[in-house]
């Protein structure tokens, strides 16, 4: 499922336009984003957690080249399942 099918799957089950669909789907995002830039963590009870983690600077090569390269320390978004989800994935109630 892509963004647009979740706005329209949104819009027919609440009976939205598409424009306050689109509106509430790009909140969530965009509220999910800037917790996270802000160091928090995001957690929807039986879907899961957001949260950042960060990579460590190290030496990496150059898969072209063979040439070693520094590779900067980096901040990644991280997503853990939760148990509903888990579950529900590999067929448990």
């Amino acid at each position: 499922m892509i963004k647009s099918e979740l706005i329209t799957r949104l819009a027919q089950e609440m009976h939205l336009s598409t424009q306050n669909a689109k509106v509430v789907v790009e909140t969530i995002f965009d509220e999910i984003i800037q917790t996270l830039l802000e160091g928090g963590r995001v957690e929807l009870r039986n879907f899961g957690i957001f949260s950042m983690r960060t990579r460590k600077s190290r030496m990496g090569r150059n898969p072209k080249t063979g040439e070693q390269v520094f590779v900067p320390e980096k901040r990644i978004p991280y997503f853990k399942a939760g148990k509903a989800i888990v579950n529900a994935i590999n067929g448990k109630k």
